[in-house]
């Protein structure tokens, strides 16, 4: 009966551990769920191979565009309001945050060599619009103007594109191609305004450049879900697994070359379609002829 007891107590110790493990630590960070919903994997980014310029035999450059409102990539695009959606966030919104607080490096151009200051970036990116409204007229029937001071916010349903710039090469070592992700940029449509009012579209550029290659960006990019699968959100990988495994649709606009050109300079329409087409068989043709003799 004595030698009993012991195990009876190692049971209830047991049982009772067990239900305080059940119990959410946090429950006020996550109201909509009874259990920490994060994304699948480690919390820490999977390491990538160093390499050397001596490790490379062959090597090319592409810039390649992902169109969110294509159907499969409208997991880049929402869920567009976080204030709705209990904290979950669309890419546009995770990178923007991150460059109010200035957890991550900015850059002006693709190959992010010329840096941004986030804080005068984001000034500038928010400055308030003045404009002039009419109010009414005058006991002469002149027209009375109201100026009027419109603040300007980010707004991540304004990001319809990402450009990306990608590096494919070939290893001394193994001969097989792999690739890595280089930059990314949210693509919105610019407008420059005139001194009498009026706005000339610019066209779709690019606002900045991060380097996904940057270990703040990947330690951002890991902690945060992309939902891949609507009808699925409780098993749903990092916006680093995102970019490791390509897992989206992208047309490729350029390739490194000579004349420094898009495909665009050259070709439009369906003929351009074709052409990224056949660049991007290109590139993956190029480890089968390694391994010919």
């Amino acid at each position: 009966m004595k030698s009993s007891l012991p195990i009876v107590l190692l049971l209830l110790l047991l049982t009772l551990s067990a239900k305080g493990q059940t119990v959410d630590a946090d429950p006020a960070s996550n109201p909509d769920n009874f259990y920490v919903n994060q994304p699948l994997g480690d919390m820490h980014p999977q390491p990538l191979p160093f390499l050397r310029d001596v490790d490379i035999v062959w090597s090319t450059t592409l810039w390649k565009t992902i169109h969110v409102q294509e159907l499969f990539n409208q997991f880049f695009y929402f869920p567009d309001d976080e204030y709705i959606t209990f904290g979950k966030k669309s890419l546009a919104y995770i990178l923007w945050d991150a460059v109010v607080a200035n957890e991550i490096p900015i850059y002006d151009d693709d190959r992010v060599l010329i840096p941004l200051d986030n804080d005068e970036f984001v000034r500038r990116f928010t400055r308030a619009d003045t404009l002039q409204l009419e109010i009414g007229y005058d006991e002469d029937e002149n027209e009375i103007y109201e100026t009027v001071i419109r603040p300007r916010h980010f707004d991540g349903s304004e990001i319809l594109a990402y450009s990306l710039r990608e590096v494919w090469f070939v290893g001394r070592q193994d001969t097989r191609q792999d690739s890595r992700r280089i930059a990314l940029a949210p693509i919105k449509e610019t407008y420059r305004e005139l001194p009498n009012g009026e706005d000339i579209y610019l066209g779709n550029l690019p606002i900045f450049w991060i380097p996904l290659q940057h270990p703040a960006v990947r330690n951002l990019l890991v902690r945060y879900t992309a939902y891949v699968d609507p009808e699925n959100i409780a098993r749903q990988p990092s916006w680093d697994w995102v970019f490791l495994a390509q897992y989206y649709n992208a047309l490729t606009t350029r390739e490194s070359n000579l004349y420094d050109r898009s495909v665009s300079n050259y070709l439009t329409g369906e003929d351009a379609v074709l052409e990224a087409a056949l660049i991007e068989d290109k590139v993956m043709q190029v480890e089968n002829d390694m391994w010919e003799y």
